[in-house]
């Protein structure tokens, strides 16, 4: 029987955390040779390297380097350079995650050149195509052969887009996976006495997208927000390198905020859960913190995780400094909500992955 070779590409730190359990579990198939490649999307050592050890990934086979630059530039050379490594290696599958540049320029690639292309987190939809991300995971869904939905809602959005159903897939959410898997090993971070904090005693935000960060005029009120919720309680802000370099350049004030710099991810998760309460603008932590337990107020407008409202612990609140004030409040002031698991996301997304590959590529 002839192995199959996949090519995971992978370039930013939300795809390191959910290409893991999937190569791992390729790799642990005799049907598969599974290669990992790097493109260097994300190149600081907190933002991409410390990933690897904490999840105990093994070390990329290959890492394109590209590093940083706008959106066009970044994707141009990604295409370039995964372009040779295809046309040396010809994969019989690219395996793609999320809506990152690194997903679109390789899906772009790999189509090119007759590669079949499968995308975890298929249907995601903000309906919003400001976002980079929304355009990226629009594109990428129609390029793929194989779609794999994380929820339900997912596969709503292909089917409505005219994806036929027999590319569709139902898997749960491999970022799931990998929360449950390193729980155990996140518990015995120190990062909460490090910081000096108490468990259910701060308030963790983040944030890192253009819409909320790039204008002074909507990043100076936000953070004023996160100042003001600092006089309830400790807010930790481990600052995003971009973020913080349009903080310095607006003159934002930053005082009252227990500002550190990224967290590798065993640190961020045991310091996600031991929070009272979530403040930010990113997809994946909508989904962590409906498994933790932990409350979320998410700072957009909208949301391409609709589980994580309808069952989870997440609620979209804008950017309205004052709508954000006033839900910060009301959310201290009530116990830690309840949360339904959603459906599938159990720790078992990645082999229910490998499952469809072997059958539908036999």
């Amino acid at each position: 029987m002839r192995q199959l070779s996949v090519a995971c590409v992978v370039g930013a730190r939300p795809n390191f955390i959910k290409i893991g359990p999937i190569l791992s579990e390729l790799r642990s198939r005799p049907r598969f040779t599974a290669s990992l490649i790097h493109t260097g999307q994300h190149y600081s050592p907190e933002m991409s390297a410390s990933i690897f050890e904490d999840l105990g990934l093994p070390a990329p086979d290959l890492n394109l380097e590209v590093g940083g630059g706008s959106i066009t530039t970044q994707t141009a050379e990604i295409m370039l350079r995964i372009e040779r490594v295809f046309l040396e290696r010809r994969p019989d599958l690219l395996l793609v995650v999320g809506d990152v540049n690194s997903t679109l320029a390789a899906a772009l690639v790999a189509v090119r050149h007759r590669i079949p292309v499968a995308h975890v987190e298929a249907g995601l939809r903000s309906f919003d195509r400001t976002m980079p991300e929304e355009i990226n995971r629009i594109v990428t869904d129609s390029l793929s052969d194989y779609l794999f939905a994380s929820e339900r809602a997912g596969i709503r959005n292909l089917l409505a887009e005219g994806v036929p159903e027999a590319k569709i897939f139902f898997t749960g959410n491999v970022m799931i996976d990998t929360l449950l898997g390193s729980r155990r090993r996140a518990a015995c971070s120190d990062v909460v006495e490090r910081l000096g904090l108490a468990s259910r005693g701060y308030i963790v935000a983040t944030l890192h997208r253009p819409s909320n960060v790039d204008s002074p005029e909507t990043l100076a009120p936000l953070i004023g927000v996160l100042r003001q919720a600092s006089r309830r309680m400790p807010v930790v802000f481990p600052a995003h390198p971009r973020t913080r370099q349009r903080m310095e350049a607006a003159g934002i004030r930053q005082d009252g905020l227990l500002l550190v710099p990224p967290l590798g991810y065993l640190d961020f998760l045991r310091l996600m859960d031991q929070a009272r309460l979530m403040l930010t603008d990113s997809g994946g932590i909508q989904e962590e913190t409906t498994i933790l337990g932990v409350p979320c107020l998410t700072l957009r407008e909208n949301t391409e995780r609709p589980v994580t409202i309808e069952q989870g612990t997440n609620r979209l609140v804008g950017t309205d400094p004052a709508t954000i004030g006033a839900a910060i409040e009301e959310t201290l002031a009530r116990d830690l909500p309840a949360s339904n698991t959603p459906e599938l996301w159990d720790g078992r997304a990645a082999a229910r992955i490998a499952d469809v590959l072997e059958r539908v590529m036999a």
